[in-house]
């Protein structure tokens, strides 16, 4: 995919709907699948992450429709679920693709049932640390076994009873504290997870929707095992992941204007929104509904940027924007500093890295740090090849700053997109 300049004094303009949040996809699918009865969900996000997770469920038994809609009609995933102990083996090996959420959620659930389960994936997850799920589910009496004996995948999963445990996070990781909680369902007690900083909460408040009982205390997250989860009609917001690109752009290219529809703005998840206004953004939020997951519609337009420092308690509500944020970093004037963001390193790449070498290929001034970035804004970005190592978060983070860099830009591998957000670039294309 190529990027020519963009006539700045035309900017950016009009609407865009934004595609399922891939995290609550994910979930609505396994959750749905452990429950009884139907479960129907739309606006699920049809990205090949979230695909995997179905394929995966699949392959346990459990029947999935994945509808095609109309003009009559959404799009719809039925999902026939046959409750907690409903999955059975599967003869192949459950392979979740590019999805990190998948292999460490669906982990908790197989670490509990009454057969052997071998789950892998691409040859990015098999570098991805698993060591952090394995530890915990180890402790609750799980056999979760590395076959290439370096802690990533392939994983052998012998399912066995678990019984309880309070757990204390090192990291805050909605993966790692959902992939408990979810082995929580099957323990002999009560299953606590204390996170230094609390993670995203998309699962206890879908669990509580389900049927589960579930609660927060502080940073700690509370479950009771053996729940009867029932079958329910979830509708998918947008994803604040993949809106952040075009909050970006309506930021950084000037006249533009863009409003954003039905965005999930869950406050362990709106960080990008507290950075971008914190920059000195305009970002209006409209058509606001606090019923279940957040949402609202978000407007932005073009802003003249100025550097802040971004570290502490908002870094996991932001972890996945931190590219596109260092992005806008580049357009902003002074300096960015980025912290305690040394998580970046074990993503689909090493995103430090990789935000340091495009963005110095494009002219800007940036160092990586050991937890996070340096970034001097403010000079012209120059168009160049980017190298998006098949990470789609880092894909979209340069087709935004193609938009404001002289010159043509290309992208290598920019089909890996469609791990979040198959129609990016036609969407993108609308605004023009």
């Amino acid at each position: 995919m190529r990027f020519h300049q963009i006539d700045k004094a035309a900017g950016l303009r009009g609407e865009v709907a934004i595609p399922g949040d891939k995290s609550i996809s994910h979930r609505a699918v396994m959750f749905g699948s452990l429950a009884l009865g139907t479960t129907e969900i739309t606006n699920f996000l049809q990205g090949a992450d979230c695909l995997s997770t179905i394929s995966c469920f699949q392959k346990l038994g459990i029947t999935i429709d994945n509808l095609t809609g109309n003009e009559n009609e959404p799009e719809r995933i039925i999902i026939h679920g046959k409750g907690l102990n409903g999955l059975s083996v599967s003869s192949d090996v459950l392979d979740v693709g590019n999805s990190g959420t998948t292999i460490r959620l669906i982990s908790g659930i197989l670490a509990a049932q009454p057969f052997e389960s071998v789950l892998t994936g691409d040859a990015s997850i098999q570098k991805r640390p698993m060591k952090r799920i394995m530890e915990p589910l180890s402790e609750m009496g799980a056999d979760v076994k590395s076959l290439s004996g370096n802690d990533c995948a392939p994983l052998r999963i012998m399912g066995q009873p678990l019984h309880s445990i309070h757990y204390h996070s090192k990291v805050a990781s909605a993966q790692v504290k959902s992939a408990i909680l979810l082995a929580g369902l099957y323990s002999d007690g009560i299953t606590k997870v204390t996170e230094p900083i609390i993670s995203r909460n998309h699962s206890e408040l879908m669990l509580r929707t389900f049927g589960a009982k579930v609660w927060t205390e502080g940073t700690t997250a509370i479950l009771e095992p053996h729940p009867s989860l029932e079958g329910q009609k979830i509708n998918v917001p947008g994803d604040i992941s993949s809106a952040a690109y075009f909050i970006a752009a309506g930021l950084i290219v000037p006249g533009s204007d863009i409003l954003i529809k039905n965005v999930g703005i869950n406050p362990t998840r709106d960080g990008i929104l507290k950075v971008a206004k914190a920059m000195g953004g305009k970002i209006t939020l409209l058509n606001e509904d606090y019923e279940g997951e957040p949402r609202a519609d978000i407007h932005v337009a073009y802003s003249e940027l100025h550097g802040i420092t971004i570290e502490g308690d908002i870094i996991p509500t932001l972890i996945d924007e931190l590219p596109i944020i260092a992005v806008m970093a580049a357009a902003a004037s002074g300096t960015t500093l980025i912290k305690d963001a040394a998580e970046l390193k074990v993503k689909e790449s090493n995103r430090i890295d990789v935000m340091v070498e495009n963005l110095s290929a494009m002219g800007c001034s940036i160092e990586g740090t050991e937890d996070g970035m340096r970034i001097e804004g403010g000079n012209p970005l120059n168009g160049s090849v980017i190298d998006s190592y098949d990470d789609h978060r880092i894909a979209m983070s340069f087709a935004i700053a193609a938009l404001i860099a002289h010159g043509e830009s290309e992208i290598k591998n920019s089909d890996c997109v469609s791990i979040s957000y198959p129609s990016f670039y036609s969407d993108l294309q609308k605004l023009y």
